[in-house]
């Protein structure tokens, strides 16, 4: 009886801990995306095309990392932005191996078009929070993100 209390109080835990809190806020997160930023625009797309206005052009490798995006994402994720025509890719004319990431107009007013609801998305998942709370919050997400070895 004693070793069941003791699963069971480790199962409590295991099952309390950051994996089911992630994906429950990652489950928020993106019904109120779905519902209220864009329903044809993921939140790593935005992320390339903010960072591709804010920034400007760069290469794919550059992109991706600055994104959090592994190489098996970025291509494919890249390129249903180059059909769409928010992106254009290009060779790089210093490095003609290099592929170079350029937003487009359209892109450009994409992203800025949805940043206010983005950001209201945000708001309203950390609305339980004070300003102070909600600082704190992001700073800890961000340094368990990052994690010991970065």
């Amino acid at each position: 009886m004693a070793q069941d209390n003791a699963d069971a109080g480790l199962m409590l835990a295991a099952i309390g801990g950051i994996g089911p809190l992630a994906r429950q806020l990652g489950q928020a997160h993106n019904r109120l995306w779905y519902e209220q930023v864009h329903q044809d625009l993921t939140g790593p797309q935005f992320t390339v095309l903010c960072l591709l206005h804010t920034r400007g052009a760069m290469d794919q490798g550059t992109l991706g990392a600055l994104a959090n995006l592994d190489k098996s994402t970025a291509a494919p994720l890249l390129d249903r932005l180059r059909k769409r025509g928010l992106v254009d890719l290009a060779k790089d004319d210093s490095d003609r191996r290099r592929k170079l990431v350029r937003i487009t107009d359209t892109g450009r007013e994409l992203a800025t078009r949805l940043a206010p609801a983005v950001v209201s998305v945000s708001d309203q998942l950390l609305a339980p929070f004070t300003p102070e709370e909600r600082d704190q919050f992001l700073t800890l997400l961000r340094r368990a993100v990052q994690g010991p070895e970065r």
